[in-house]
């Protein structure tokens, strides 16, 4: 499982320019298994995306994949987490 964070850098201003690109790579995500749950980090830092079912370097080539990524809207940090207790409601994710 992975932690994706992508904080906005110093071309946060073309945002807009670039947003439906960005949910249009996010909907494939969810739309192909990886993406679990996505969001902003607040306040306004960005957004943060929880990500599985992948390798690092397959998750890697995906993320330099996102407009945001690619224009230097944001800058990506991948984490990767090895899940070892979940609630019952997640527990798909212990593997």
């Amino acid at each position: 499982m992975f932690i994706v964070l992508l904080k906005f850098s110093t071309n946060k201003d073309q945002v807009s320019q670039f947003m439906d690109g960005h949910k249009a790579w996010l909907q494939r995500g969810f739309d192909d298994g990886v993406f679990l749950l996505a969001g902003t980090l607040q306040p306004g830092l960005g957004g943060a995306l929880l990500a599985h079912d992948t390798s690092l370097s397959d998750l890697q080539g995906r993320v330099n994949d996102d407009p945001f990524v690619a224009e230097n809207v944001v800058t990506a940090e991948i984490s990767e987490m090895a899940p070892a207790r979940a609630d019952d409601r997640l527990k798909f994710l212990l593997g």
